[in-house]
């Protein structure tokens, strides 16, 4: 039951590594490398005012190590120690952080809680552990070829801080992962070579990514529930499993997707009454507000919409773009979680606008056939009509989405 879930008292880390102001960029990723962590809180006289993140330094790669890590901190969410399973699931999705410091009435710094703390306490929830897999799984993202440099990794830096991706042979099966810490071992490791050496450094991200990558990939069959694939990841310690079918990867489960679900479900912080949670990848490094404007808008329509045929909870659209086509083709793919279950639909074409409206027309779609059916189902069993016959529709839900999508 969502209320027997631990707190952020249960599952933090007490008495964090941390760093000071002053530390420069090379203590930071000492630190991370060693402990394998991607956040680290920085403090000044010993009160908390940031995290120092693996991601933001990776996007910083003209800054040299000697900067202080002051000049790259990330605001992190608020998080006590009462706070709940979901209200953390929500928090670090929100922020896009693998973890967050946990402060006391004071402010100051008690603990760390992370995704993988949360990942590790999931098979516990059975209300969480037994879907599916292939429910949960999401795009696989870009394939890269084993034969790509790194060069390609750069380019794909956001899709990286999502979760690794695979790396395929030239039969499209696959060989090995490659994430963002992958890539940070090319573009900080020492000069060997002098000024020489100092001199070439775009040499380095010409190094292929069959050669930093980690093998074998971690994997699951189609038909694996989620607790047992939350399980797989805490005893590898790693982020991610892939989904794979005769060899090939068909979609891939990371700590985000199982944390959804936590979000997702009935009283997660009133979350499901309250709002519905959207996550949209892909289009984060656009830098164009209007970009995502009108994608909230396309987004707060189709929800309305949805909101009378079943109620969604949340909502998750992936824009993966296809660099190789000279037409620009993306492909979009959204899942939808509901009261009524999960619907899925996907599409591609060069105008990702108009992708991203087909597929929310095929979930509306989708959600207008299930109510028919269910009504179906009742006319054949010879009841007779009643009121929870028609789609509960939350009031306040119906109303938010419609100020979000601008409409009286």
């Amino acid at each position: 039951m969502p209320g027997d879930r631990p707190t952020a008292r249960d599952l933090m880390t007490p008495k964090p590594i941390t760093l000071s102001t002053d530390a420069p960029l090379s203590r930071a990723l000492g630190v991370m490398r060693e402990k394998g962590i991607h956040e680290l809180p920085v403090l000044r006289k010993n009160r908390l005012i940031g995290l120092i993140t693996f991601e933001t330094i990776a996007r910083r790669t003209n800054l040299p190590l000697s900067t202080k890590v002051e000049h790259l901190l990330v605001l992190p969410p608020l998080v006590t120690p009462t706070t709940t399973y979901s209200e953390l699931a929500e928090q670090l999705l929100a922020t896009g952080l693998r973890a967050a410091p946990v402060v006391g009435k004071r402010g100051e710094l008690v603990g760390i809680v992370s995704r993988t703390d949360l990942v590790r306490a999931f098979s516990d929830m059975e209300d969480l552990a037994g879907h599916l897999v292939e429910q949960v799984a999401s795009p696989p993202g870009l394939l890269i070829h084993e034969s790509e440099s790194c060069g390609t990794l750069l380019h794909q830096i956001r899709l990286l801080e999502e979760h690794p991706l695979p790396v395929i042979d030239a039969k499209g099966r696959l060989v090995g992962a490659v994430g963002v810490a992958d890539l940070g071992r090319v573009l900080w490791r020492p000069t060997v070579g002098g000024k020489k050496d100092a001199a070439r450094p775009g040499n380095v991200l010409n190094v292929e990514v069959g050669s930093i990558m980690h093998s074998p990939a971690l994997t699951v069959p189609p038909g694996t529930t989620t607790g047992a694939a939350a399980a797989l990841m805490t005893r590898e310690k790693v982020s991610s499993v892939f989904v794979v079918e005769k060899g090939r990867p068909t979609g891939v489960v990371s700590q985000s997707d199982l944390l959804g679900l936590a979000v997702g479900t009935p009283g997660a912080a009133d979350l499901a009454v309250e709002d519905v949670y959207v996550q949209i990848h892909g289009v984060r490094a656009s830098g164009d507000p209007s970009m995502l404007t009108e994608i909230d808008r396309l987004i707060a329509k189709a929800l309305k919409h949805i909101a009378r045929n079943t109620k969604p909870v949340l909502l998750s659209v992936h824009i993966t773009p296809h660099a190789t086509h000279r037409a620009g083709d993306a492909t979009v793919q959204a899942r939808l979680h509901t009261d009524r279950g999960v619907f899925h639909a996907s599409e591609t074409g060069w105008n990702f606008f108009a992708s991203i409206q087909q597929v929310l027309d095929d979930l509306v779609a989708q959600t207008r056939r299930d109510r028919d059916e269910r009504r179906t189902l009742r006319k054949r069993a010879g009841r007779v009509p009643a009121e929870d016959d028609e789609p509960t529709v939350d009031g306040e839900l119906e109303a938010k989405i419609r100020a979000a999508a601008g409409e009286d």
